[in-house]
């Protein structure tokens, strides 16, 4: 138990500093605003939804369905909200006991030595799994890396106590569970079904690949046949539900995903592929330069067979049959040496040697540990548990290697991403070991006491390396920022992108334009950065630059909504009605097929509808409005914010003298935001009107509670004063509202005219001089507008529509590349 708990505290140790690590990356939309997390959505539709919270049968679903992690993320959400420690908390736990696990499976394969040690310490210090356990999504490698470890360790019992026990069959069906639930964390955990068969076949039985045929044949080793025969069916049933569940469909990604996949070349395809697992190994080898993302152009395509990386593709595939063939060689010679089973004359639990050899019988099929029945015959077995030879566990650390990374080599589907580090979690257990077994094997070889030491203390001496290189990684998790400038080197396109957004929120304004037009400089075509750089020149009133971006998002992403959107608003800012109304129906058109974030395009449609019928709205056309608004909230996703949607329904009814359906409108925009200031205000203008006055005074004044600093709330109850007669009362909320509102010439002018019928003519004066210097040439057209009497007439003003309706909803915010 030594060298498990000191992996596990050395993996916990590792990652300490990630605690204070904020939300990264894909955690905004895995954890922040997956609405599958809420305590009000059903926890049931985690099962119907995939990782992101999108319908898995939705056509732009990611098609990941990893029901136990996002179900572990609900779990933290419910215990401690969106504070990140938590979660990081639980991944590095999680990777503590995995490491744990690892170390006792490692035992079982090298022995109770410092071998088993070398190898637990490794795999705790991997660079490698510094995004899976940092990074909050990957928990769902580290806990499918869990359960395949639990499923492998039960066929392992069940293959010790088959024949001899009841309780063999027990143990398969933990096998069988754990290789579920691993599928449940993520979907390339079901590959420990056939990592657990090779382990059968190649380790404890020895078999070796001219063996198989003829013990199928002969019908030999039933018990193996029936265990391998049940894997598979069982395997078979995973995936076969899998693919049901998720609509029968595979994924669909966009090119710059994954380019390779989108080539039209088959040579460039055929070359990207081969090479892509050659990249991985080393990164595994060699994890100097790690990044957040792999994509577009960080690996760019092989287009030749000159290209020089195609030596390393080749040297790769030939290590790899080497490897393979110096695995599954013909049978090995073993014998006992000093009560120790020996293999090639070296004994293979340490470093000492013994050189006669046996001749190994072919015609016996012996298990490698203890004695057991098969078919009722007992074997003559010794009852010393045998440690597999390093060919034995060659072969079982390659599947491990190659097994568990077959779904990301693009074989059977096409998968999202060109590299990703998290994936190598699983397959890192087999790297550590093979590397591990080398290292033995070399030491067991050489004869001098110096060779010895220098090839222990340079095993050493690698894994401090690898806990160094942790322990700096992990530093570019603490958060956004920093991770994207890691990444700049690797991926600059989506690494300047996303700085940019960081920039941006942090008010950096003209660093953040800088870093998308550098992104921009790498990939010119990207719709996302093109709308927000269209985003951010909008925000800061350079218009026509930003109207100029967002055409030309649109142009290279015909779907994207919020750049339709936002173009509307700036056109019927403009005064361009007609281009603004084409301009949000072409939006409201647009269906949601394949589209990687369906929410967010059903948020901006409902925006676009939102924005028309406010259109409509302020030319007066009331049931156009109405329409156009019924049909936003029937389109509108369940996160988004109803408010302003449901007061302008009322403002409708209300221009339309339906008062009761007015009413109905405003306490739905009240419940859905209580603290929703515009509703306030209509509702009480609506009490007002029906003769309700005190209760209308309290929505006044609760709107003033709500935010002190808005002078628009001062201005609606300073006319509600001044239709009661209350002059002196109104004045003073005029007085408030001008000068809170200063700038907006609505605001300044009634309160001009409210102070002048509370006879405070001075004070009257000195803001229609105000109004005048706002709008020099059009204070008297105005003027007509808002009270439609003569500047001499007694009437109180009218508050002017833009005053009465609601602000647009929040321009979307910035889109993240992920």
């Amino acid at each position: 138990m030594i060298a498990e708990l000191v992996s596990s505290a050395l993996g916990l140790a590792l990652y300490l500093n990630t605690l204070s690590a904020d939300f990264c990356y894909d955690d905004s939309r895995a954890i922040k605003t997956n609405q599958d997390l809420l305590p009000e959505t059903p926890w049931t539709h985690i099962f119907y939804n995939d990782f992101w919270g999108t319908l898995l049968t939705h056509s732009g679903s990611h098609k990941s369905y990893r029901p136990l992690c996002t179900l572990s993320f609900r779990l933290n959400h419910a215990i401690g909200g969106l504070n990140p420690w938590s979660y990081h908390l639980v991944n590095v736990l999680l990777h503590a006991a995995v490491t744990g696990l690892f170390t006792s499976f490692s035992k079982i394969l090298l022995g109770d030595g410092y071998w088993t040690f070398m190898a637990g310490l490794m795999f705790a210090s991997h660079p490698i799994h510094t995004e899976a356990v940092a990074g909050i999504v990957g928990r769902a490698d580290v806990g499918a890396s869990l359960f395949f470890l639990l499923s492998l360790l039960c066929y392992m019992k069940h293959c010790s106590t088959r024949g001899a026990s009841a309780r063999t069959w027990g143990w398969f069906l933990g096998t069988g569970l754990c290789a579920g639930c691993s599928m449940l964390w993520k979907e390339q955990g079901v590959t420990v079904l056939a990592v657990s068969a090779v382990y059968d076949v190649f380790v404890f039985h020895r078999l070796k690949m001219k063996q198989i045929l003829p013990t199928i044949y002969k019908r030999k080793n039933l018990s193996l046949f029936l265990s391998i025969s049940l894997l598979t069916f069982w395997g078979t049933s995973l995936l076969g539900a899998r693919l049901y569940w998720m609509g029968n469909k595979p994924p669909s990604f966009s090119n710059s995903d994954n380019p390779a996949a989108d080539s039209d070349s088959l040579l460039a395809r055929t070359l990207t592929f081969f090479y892509l697992p050659t990249k991985n190994l080393w990164l595994l080898l060699c994890p100097d330069t790690l990044s957040f993302d792999w994509s577009m152009d960080a690996i760019p395509l092989l287009k030749t067979i000159c290209d020089w990386r195609n030596l390393h593709t080749v040297a790769f595939y030939t290590g790899l049959l080497l490897l393979a063939y110096y695995g599954l060689k013909s049978p090995s010679v073993e014998r006992e040496c000093n009560g120790k089973f020996v293999t090639n004359g070296k004994q293979n639990a340490n470093g000492h040697s013994c050189h006669s050899e046996v001749e190994y019988r072919n015609s016996e099929i012996k298990p490698s540990f203890p004695s057991k029945v098969e078919n009722g015959i007992k074997n003559n077995v010794s009852q010393r548990t045998r440690l597999p030879s390093t060919e034995n566990i060659v072969v079982l650390s390659l599947s491990l290697l190659i097994i568990p990374f077959v779904p990301a080599t693009n074989l059977f589907f096409y998968v999202g991403f060109v590299i990703a580090e998290r994936v190598l979690y699983i397959p890192s257990m087999g790297f550590c070991l093979l590397i591990t077994v080398g290292a033995r094997a070399l030491y067991v070889k050489v004869q001098k006491r110096f060779l010895k030491s220098l090839i222990f203390y340079a095993t050493a001496t690698l894994i401090v390396f690898y806990g160094l290189k942790t322990a700096i990684r992990n530093g570019d998790w603490q958060n956004e920022e920093m991770l994207y400038r890691s990444g700049i080197k690797v991926n600059p396109a989506k690494a300047w992108g996303n700085l940019g957004n960081v920039l941006k929120s942090q008010s950096k304004i003209s660093e953040a334009e800088s870093a998308y037009r550098n992104a921009l400089y790498y990939r010119s075509n990207m719709a996302d950065m093109l709308y927000n750089l269209g985003l951010l020149l909008q925000e800061n009133s350079r218009f026509a630059e930003a109207l100029h971006y967002y055409k030309l998002a649109i142009g290279s992403r015909p779907t994207l909504a919020s750049a339709y959107l936002n173009t509307g608003i700036i056109l019927m800012n403009q005064g361009k009605t007609e281009e603004a109304r084409r301009t949000f129906l072409k939006c409201s058109e647009i269906p949601d097929e394949n589209l990687k974030d369906p929410h967010a395009h059903k948020s901006s449609v409902t925006s676009c509808l939102y924005n028309l019928g406010k259109l409509y709205h302020e030319q007066g056309h009331y049931e156009d409005a109405l329409s156009v608004y019924k049909e936003a909230i029937q389109k509108m996703p369940r996160q988004f914010a109803p408010q302003s949607l449901y007061n302008m329904m009322g403002e409708a009814y209300m221009r339309l003298s339906k008062l009761p359906e007015a009413e109905h409108w405003y306490m739905e925009s009240l419940r859905s935001k209580t603290d929703h200031i515009p509703a306030h205000l209509t509702y009480g203008k609506l009490l007002a009107l029906t003769g309700r006055k005190s209760e209308a005074e309290k929505f006044f004044l609760k709107a003033i509670e709500l935010d002190p600093t808005k002078g628009n709330c001062y201005m609606h109850y300073g006319q509600f004063l001044l239709e009661e007669a209350r002059l002196i009362e109104a004045a003073e909320m005029a007085k408030k509202a001008a000068e809170l509102d200063s700038t907006e010439f609505d605001v300044v002018f009634n309160a001009a005219h409210m102070l002048r019928q509370a006879s405070l003519n001075e004070a009257a004066e000195k803001y229609y001089d105000l109004a005048a210097k706002l709008r020099p040439n059009g204070i008297l057209l105005q003027y007509f507008r808002l009270d439609g009497a003569r500047p001499n007439s007694s009437q109180p003003p009218r508050v002017s529509k833009g005053l009465l309706l609601p602000f647009f909803p929040a321009i979307p915010e910035s889109i993240s590349l992920f």
